[in-house]
């Protein structure tokens, strides 16, 4: 991130900034340094900006609007030879597109990004738009959706989310922390806002968490998710019909929990819980 910078002067604003970083990493990388989401001005990475503050903390990039080196360190040094050519040769590309050019060259590359646009209709012809809006997620039949973030990224997780055209977010953990970016409570809720998709924690569905201390098994997880149910589920029926009623209301919603396999996660068991209601007729979806 630092030696594309460098290479475009050490200074650039910040919707530039995020094009570029996102044409080099699609474009030029097998494996990205970064992911993207749809977002106001296109593409946008929100770990590209955790890393900022970081960076800035650090004394690296300068407390500025814009995104600025603060000094004459050459990051070029600091990478692999072949990286930086490529760098050079992104630059030779793109390098002589800015501001609303670059914008477009994006949309047009890459409809979906522009989709939470609040300028696509200033840079897009009517043409451009209609492929923007023919890739939205269009999804309304009532389905109940299971992610976990195990081994994904901030934004991998939210795009899964955006073309489920999932309305709301039911986080299962009993204390809702993470040290992966973007996974606390506090970050994820406001993140997810700024998304239109709604949050809520239902901490009395959790499992402490010194009880997931020694599992190593199935049948250790097993034993575990049924005393879960015999110990909590029993006793929080209205919970489950809170859920129930929260799926009723938005119709495409997400419990989510750490563990990617559902398998290892109780939140297999809410969604028991869930299935077993008279009511329930509908699908059920892991992420």
């Amino acid at each position: 991130m630092l030696s594309l910078l460098e290479e475009f002067g050490g200074r650039l604003n910040r919707i530039n900034f995020q094009k570029y970083l996102f044409l080099f990493t699609e474009r030029y990388q097998t494996v990205k340094s970064y992911e993207f989401v749809p977002f106001k001005y296109g593409c946008f990475s929100f770990q590209s900006y955790a890393d900022r503050r970081k960076l800035v903390e650090l004394g690296v990039l300068k407390d500025v609007d814009e995104w600025e080196i603060s000094d004459g360190t050459q990051f070029r040094a600091t990478i692999k030879s072949g990286d930086w050519a490529s760098i050079q040769r992104f630059r030779q590309e793109f390098g002589t597109i800015k501001g609303n050019d670059l914008v477009r060259e994006v949309y047009v590359r890459y409809p979906y990004f522009a989709l939470r646009s609040e300028i696509k209709s200033s840079v897009l012809s009517d043409r451009e738009l209609a492929r923007v809006e023919a890739v939205r997620p269009v999804f309304d039949t009532p389905c109940l959706f299971s992610i976990g973030y195990e081994g994904r990224s901030f934004e991998n997780y939210l795009n899964k989310l955006i073309k489920k055209n999932i309305r709301i977010v039911v986080d299962v953990r009993k204390n809702p922390l993470s040290r992966k970016y973007g996974f606390s409570k506090k970050t994820l809720s406001e993140t997810l806002r700024k998304l239109d998709i709604q949050y809520q924690h239902f901490p009395e569905l959790g499992i402490q968490s010194e009880k997931r201390q020694s599992l190593k098994t199935q049948d250790d997880y097993e034993h575990l998710f049924e005393e879960f149910e015999q110990t909590v589920l029993t006793h929080e029926a209205a919970s489950i019909r809170k859920l129930f009623d929260l799926f009723c209301q938005f119709r495409r919603i997400a419990i989510t929990c750490f563990e990617a396999d559902v398998c290892m996660c109780h939140r297999s068991r809410v969604i028991k819980a869930l299935e077993m209601l008279p009511e329930w007729t509908h699908s059920v979806e892991h992420i």
